[in-house]
């Protein structure tokens, strides 16, 4: 059986409500887009009918998906004591040595993970890397270039 996989609260929520607009708003669209294809009449040749059945197919994919993720996944839980230290779900400001530079993460499931919002996955170079680490501690990130960074802050 494959590893759970891991989601913090938030991350759970959203890929809910992700679930219910899908369910509720975006399939009942797609029925109403192919209800008015059918009734242009040929379906051979029919663009609208033809994107719709994309559209629907896109649609029913996710749903899939998001039912799968949700029905095998593992809610990261903050553990109380060990907040000294990095762990899914904590955010951690870094500085990146030698080039002047910081950044702020958020460590989640690779589900989750948005580099371009400050969520990097617990899998990925860097967070692999900062897990179990403590405020002050250097850490040496391995990746195609490796690089130092020193954990400035923590918080979860």
């Amino acid at each position: 059986m494959a590893d759970k996989t891991q989601l913090t609260k938030e991350g759970y929520k959203k890929l809910e409500e992700e679930l219910r607009h899908l369910i509720d708003i975006d399939r009942e669209e797609v029925k109403a887009q192919l209800k008015e294809a059918r009734a242009q009449g040929d379906l051979s040749e029919n663009a609208d009918y033809d994107a719709a059945r994309a559209r629907q197919a896109e649609v029913e994919g996710r749903i899939t998906q998001i039912e799968n993720i949700l029905a095998n996944c593992e809610i990261i839980v903050e553990k109380k004591g060990d907040s000294k230290k990095v762990g899914l779900g904590s955010t951690v400001e870094v500085e990146y040595l030698g080039i002047d530079k910081k950044g702020t993460f958020t460590i989640v499931g690779s589900i989750e993970s948005d580099p371009f919002q400050g969520k990097i996955s617990n899998s990925c170079p860097l967070g692999e890397a900062l897990i179990g680490k403590k405020e002050g501690d250097i850490v040496d990130v391995k990746g195609a270039k490796a690089y130092q960074v020193k954990i400035i802050k923590l918080t979860k």
